[in-house]
Parts: C-alpha cells; sequence; structure tokens
C-alpha cells in the first residue's frame, strides 16, 4: 500500500484476514508472508484477539506459512558454504515442528556430551577402544535409546526432542555421534546401505569435506550402527547386502557428504509422515529436499 510504513501496512493488511472472499483473502495472505519473519509477532497478537474460528485458523496457516518460507531461506544459505555441518542441519529441520525451538539449550546439552567423551579419551586408545568409550557415554551415561525408522514416529526425526527425551532414530542419534566424533577428530562418517544407513570408522579421515580423498573399502575399520552403536565386521555388512540382493554394492561403499545424508533424512520425515496420513507436511518434507542438495555456483 502506496504511502505506509511496512508495519502501518501488516496492520492494515491484517484488518482483512476477515475477509469472506477467499480471492481477497489469498492476495492479502501472499502480502503478508512477504514480510517473511517480521509479520509473525502481528499475526501472534490479532490471533490472541480474535474470537472468529475463521480468523484464527487463517492466522495459524499463515504463522506456519511465515516459518516455513524462513526455514527454507536457512536450508538455502546451509547448503551453500563451502563446509555445511550436519548438526546446523538438524537444528533447522527441528525447527520446522518447533519453530520457537530453544538452540541454546539444545547445544548446551549437546555440549555435556562432548565434553564427557573428551575427559575419556586419548591419543593411546585404539579405534575400538574410542568407539566403545562414545558408546558408553551415549548409551549407557545419556541413555540414548534408538528406534526403528519403522516405527513412523515424526517426532524421533527433531533433535530437540531426541536431547529432551533421548528417544531418536537412526538419523538424530546419527547426527549427534557423528558430530562428536568430528569434534573431537574421530573419523567416523555415514554410509548408506539399502532401507538404513549405518556409520563407518575410517583412517585417515577426519571431516565431511576429505570424503573425496577415502579409497574404497581399503580404509573402512568397521561398522557402527547409529541406534545403539553395536559393532559389525565386513563379513556382517556383506551378508546383510546379500540379503537384499546387493552382495556387489560392498566394494563400492563410501561415505556420504552431509548434503546427501540430510536429503536422506528428509526423505525419510517426509515418508513417515505420508504413512500417517499427514500428506501436506510430507509434501512440504518433500519441497525441502531439493533446497539442502543446493551448492553455490
Amino acid at each position: 500500500m502506496p504511502g505506509l510504513k511496512p508495519d502501518n501496512e501488516i496492520v492494515a493488511l491484517l484488518q482483512l484476514v476477515d475477509d469472506p472472499d477467499e480471492e481477497v483473502f489469498e492476495l492479502v495472505a501472499q502480502k503478508l508472508l512477504g514480510y517473511g519473519a517480521a509479520v509473525i509477532p502481528h499475526l501472534e497478537q490479532l490471533w490472541e484477539f480474535s474470537d472468529s474460528e475463521l480468523v484464527q485458523t487463517r492466522i495459524e496457516n499463515l504463522i506456519h506459512q511465515s516459518y516455513y518460507l524462513v526455514l527454507q531461506t536457512e536450508l538455502i544459505k546451509w547448503a551453500q558454504q563451502e563446509k555445511p555441518s550436519i548438526l546446523d542441519a538438524a537444528l533447522l529441520i527441528a525447527k520446522y515442528r518447533y519453530p520457537e525451538m530453544d538452540k541454546e539449550h539444545v547445544m548446551h546439552q549437546f555440549e555435556l556430551m562432548r565434553r564427557n567423551v573428551w575427559l575419556e579419551l586419548n591419543n593411546f586408545l585404539s579405534p575400538l577402544e574410542q568407539i566403545n568409550i562414545i558408546n558408553g557415554i551415549l548409551f549407557n551415561f545419556f541413555k540414548l535409546q534408538g528406534h526403528e525408522l519403522t516405527e513412523h514416529e515424526p517426532r524421533h526425526f527433531f533433535l530437540n526432542e531426541t536431547i529432551e527425551s533421548r528417544q531418536g532414530n537412526a538419523f538424530t542419534i546419527g547426527i549427534l555421534y557423528m558430530a562428536l566424533c568430528e569434534l573431537l577428530d574421530v573419523p567416523v562418517f555415514a554410509i548408506d546401505l539399502p532401507n538404513q544407513f549405518v556409520m563407518a570408522y575410517y583412517e585417515h579421515i577426519y571431516s565431511f569435506d576429505d570424503i573425496e580423498r577415502a579409497q574404497g573399502v581399503g580404509q573402512l575399520q568397521f561398522f557402527i550402527d547409529p541406534t545403539n552403536g553395536m559393532i559389525y565386521n565386513r563379513n556382517d555388512i556383506i551378508m546383510y547386502l546379500k540379503k537384499n540382493g546387493q552382495h556387489e554394492k560392498y566394494n563400492h561403499l563410501k561415505p556420504i557428504d552431509s548434503r546427501s545424508f540430510i536429503a536422506l533424512m528428509l526423505e525419510s520425515l517426509a515418508s513417515t509422515y505420508g504413512n500417517l496420513g499427514e500428506i501436506e507436511k510430507a509434501n512440504e518434507i518433500e519441497s525441502l529436499i531439493p533446497l539442502v542438495q543446493l551448492r553455490e555456483e
């Protein structure tokens, strides 16, 4: 609206949120969404003072759409970083369901985990000893409990929920595990297997940007189940691949980078929502997948 300051224009637009004409409301909604996160406090205030079910429903949808647009922008920025962090991406994804999540609290809990592991590690430990210490801290001291993806439980995909409830799945617990390992120079990375992923301990690879240096399975030491810390050897994985008719895939196993890992996580979350019949949420999550795979030209 010409001549109006942004806040005044928002106030003027909010007066039209109750318009019975859906076409008018759609135009108003698009205008309001154009203000991004700045419009959310205004919408929340209007919701509190409105006794109209129609207006409240419209406002709730507008608030969700506003947060969703902000999330899209933040994920694009994440993907275009030179070395995007899986921990940062997981925190962003958690905002889909918990847009006002207390990030500082989540990071404080993560730091407690990191510190406990750091106090136990030293340079004289073997790879297996390192992993046994990490497993002991995460699964015995902090009592993390992994759930199968087949349970179709969306909350297990959100890192703040996993931190608070100590309940997660292969993705959220795997993110905590690998983020800790990266900070502590323990070379553990995600490996994509049919219908699931495991983590692998690699020699001489210390960050996701070093993945291109991996020379096939020769550098693999052993595999780790992210849901419980169980350790598998080469034969275990070969047997698993044979059961899935993909035994030849073993010689081509390699770590997946952070963008691909987060895309897999979103695919699984979208599938979970779809299986629960929450199609709109499934579609929204699917729309985020290409965004996390973008690279800056």
